[in-house]
């Protein structure tokens, strides 16, 4: 079998270790031929790995595109707000995308991506592994088969973790809305795309409330200095302690935060990189001002209510699930893999362990790519679309805008494709995001 060939735009975490590694670990199905990379030493490290030309590597996904199409897809890799361009470019080249999502943060070019994707007829995916997640697979196929009856609710909390705040959301590229996107389309449009899915009927109205409640300098400790390493007196005491989670923490190694703060993993390298490094300053003298909590209700057209729940504060980086029936009830959490299934008639209890492959997003990633390039060999569909994950984004937008508006709702728009949300006529709001 001829490997599908594929240019890296960012050797970032996702870029090199997600879809770099794929290819290094399955080379008979994938081949990276191309890398752009502003970071010469990212680019450098990456092209050694896969053994890339030098005339293959290049400081920009600009002049990456300006080349002779070249490879059989692009991933699509760069910070948030730099997606739109390298994607309907690429598209155009001829070339089948896979982008890293938020796909945006602007409206007008979600609609642009997935319109570009029609016209060309190329496949636009988004990386919206939760759908290749074997625990919302049996979940989706329970749901369908009327094991809890009609679904009338669901309670779902996206459970942040404290350290993925504060190393993403607090000191790293997440932290600031205007650079990147609001927090609940970064973090949470894998949710509404998931829970969208489950449900199976388009999104009627949204509300939502939220607030940055604690990193801010309102919360800062006395005698707290600018960078953890500057002899912080709280060291001992502050859960938020640089040095600690970057050199002990094992989600630092095993989910590669650490190799955002240094390519050089070794205790110097790494104390060094704090020293005056972003990853290194106290999470409350920095310059975020994305939210650390926020609550979103979700009203689909065929009734059924969803409360979602994001929350920094929380022991582990896991999604809970409380999916209620008229029959039953499926309690789940997708860090255990495990489904609890009550019958309301028998009053039987079911527990299922979930077989999950490791690996990002509890095996996902993987499952992911595999059927990315199994769709651009064989041209069948894949679980998802770009018309699915525009909506996803829209939700997560109308969200953000209700948050803003102090939860005011805002409602679904019928009639053309991608209006979603309708003016709120009454409050002088423009809401069609």
């Amino acid at each position: 079998m001829k490997p599908i060939t594929a240019i890296i735009l960012g050797a970032g975490q996702r870029g090199a270790n997600v879809y770099g590694g794929y290819a290094l670990n399955f080379p008979n199905e994938l081949k990276i031929v191309g890398v752009a990379e502003p970071r010469e030493d990212r680019r450098a490290a990456f092209a050694k790995a896969h053994h890339i030309a030098a005339d293959k590597c290049f400081a920009s996904w600009e002049a990456a595109l300006a080349q002779d199409q070249f490879a059989d897809c692009v991933f699509v890799c760069t910070q948030d707000r730099m997606h739109f361009a390298p994607v309907t470019q690429a598209l155009e080249k001829g070339y089948d995308v896979l982008c890293e999502k938020p796909m945006s943060y602007d409206r007008a070019e979600l609609i642009a991506m997935g319109e570009k994707a029609r016209q060309t007829g190329h496949v636009l995916s988004i990386c919206h592994v939760l759908r290749y997640s074997p625990f919302f697979v049996k979940l989706k196929e329970l749901i369908d088969s009327g094991t809890i009856g009609q679904l009338v609710s669901i309670q779902h909390i996206e459970s942040v973790g404290y350290w993925h705040m504060a190393h993403s959301f607090v000191r790293g590229n997440w932290s600031r809305s205007e650079d990147s996107c609001p927090m609940i389309l970064a973090k949470c449009c894998h949710d509404t795309d998931i829970l969208t899915w489950l449900v199976g009927s388009s999104c009627a109205a949204v509300s939502s409330f939220g607030s940055l409640a604690h990193f801010n300098a309102a919360h800062e400790p006395d005698g707290a200095t600018e960078y953890c390493l500057d002899g912080c007196m709280h060291r001992d005491r502050c859960p938020y302690y640089a040095p600690r989670f970057y050199l002990e923490h094992p989600k630092a190694i095993s989910d590669g935060f650490v190799s955002v703060v240094s390519l050089d993993p070794s205790h110097e390298a790494v104390l060094h990189a704090l020293q005056r490094g972003p990853y290194g300053r106290c999470v409350y003298q920095c310059d975020n001002d994305v939210v650390d909590n926020q609550v979103v209700n979700l009203l689909y057209e065929n009734g059924v209510s969803v409360s979602m729940t994001m929350c920094a504060f929380t022991e582990h980086c896991e999604r809970i699930i409380n999916v209620m029936g008229s029959r039953g009830q499926i309690r789940g959490n997708m860090e255990s893999s495990t489904l609890e299934i009550s019958d309301f008639a028998t009053g039987n209890h079911t527990t299922l362990h979930v077989h999950t492959p490791s690996g990002g997003h509890s095996g996902s990633d993987a499952a992911m790519m595999r059927e990315f390039l199994q769709t651009l060999r064989s041209g069948r569909g894949s679980k998802t679309s770009a018309d699915a994950s525009v909506e996803s984004h829209l939700i997560a937008l109308a969200a953000e805008e209700s948050r803003l508006q102090n939860g005011t709702a805002i409602h679904r728009k019928g009639g053309q494709r991608y209006e979603y949300f309708e003016k709120r006529a009454a409050a002088g709001i423009d809401s069609d995001l």
